[in-house]
């Protein structure tokens, strides 16, 4: 029986903040401040409110200046829109983040749109998701990029291989799928009206599950010696999932993510990683 090694998402996230400290301090010497992100929460959600804080304490471990904006659930567009233009000229902010989920009443598309391309770090902006489509520089959205970096920390060579994507969203299905592509793999994006998912699945050299559905994925849909990545988060009687069975999936896989610890971390990390990279890009 196989069992697949863990890919600890912690770790390699700790290795990759200690480069960003470096690289936030090189920034901090040349320009005379330090790279700065601005991070804006409408509203009380719990689960957001924890994301944000744990956004400011990486913002704190890179040597990154966070400056929160906190706003109430009964804030007007207009007034968020007005902090937004604010913040894109403010030439101390590098990149913005507006938390998501919004409050009712509000349109999250067309405020994302409002963000400057250029300090559009989530990497939601059209312009970014264009460019990423183009193959272009860009800020890409922080999961996918992260998914990629847990790949490649295996050693797996991408190149060539079979990689499949469970999920189209435009905040993970679709822009892994690209990162992907970028990497030489051949691409299948699967779905929820997708014929013979099994089949498709188990030739995946590299599987990347992003569908919220709770250990969906079971050791007959993997291929012996896949990568597994698991970018599932399902809170279950006060504990985590992820989209795919892990026992099971170990049983198969060479390398999978764990949930918690795996993709998790390196969302973040991947967030100050573009801070950092708009900030050089812009200054």
């Amino acid at each position: 029986m196989n069992s697949a090694k863990i890919i600890d998402g912690k770790a390699l996230s700790a290795k990759i903040r200690g480069e960003l400290k470096t690289q936030a301090l090189e920034f901090e010497k040349a320009h005379g401040r330090k790279v700065g992100l601005a991070v804006i929460l409408a509203g009380d959600n719990a689960a957001s409110q924890v994301y944000v804080r744990n956004k400011i304490i990486a913002c704190e471990e890179t040597g990154i200046k966070s400056f929160a904006y906190y706003l109430p659930a009964d804030v007007t567009q207009n007034k968020l829109l007005e902090l937004i233009d604010e913040l894109n000229s403010d030439k101390a902010v590098d990149g913005i983040l507006v938390q998501l989920p919004l409050p009712k009443g509000l349109d999250e598309n067309y405020i994302l749109s409002k963000i400057d391309p250029k300090k559009d770090v989530d990497g939601f902006h059209a312009v970014n998701a264009g460019n990423l489509l183009l193959g272009n520089a860009c800020l890409a959205a922080c999961t996918p990029s992260g998914v990629i970096e847990l790949i490649k920390s295996t050693g797996t060579d991408i190149s060539g291989k079979h990689a499949v994507v469970i999920g189209r969203s435009n905040i993970v299905g679709k822009p892994v799928a690209l990162l992907l592509l970028q990497n030489n793999a051949t691409v299948t994006v699967c779905h929820s009206k997708t014929a013979n998912l099994k089949e498709i699945t188990k030739t995946a050299d590299i599987l990347v599950v992003a569908i919220g559905k709770k250990e969906f994925v079971r050791g007959d849909m993997v291929k012996d010696g896949a990568v597994v990545i698991d970018v599932g988060m399902n809170r279950f009687d006060g504990k985590l999932y992820g989209d795919a069975n892990f026992e099971e999936c170990a049983e198969k896989a060479s390398y999978i993510t764990p949930v918690p610890g795996g993709v998790g971390p390196m969302t973040i990390t991947m967030l100050m990683n573009n801070t950092v990279k708009a900030a050089n890009l812009n200054a």
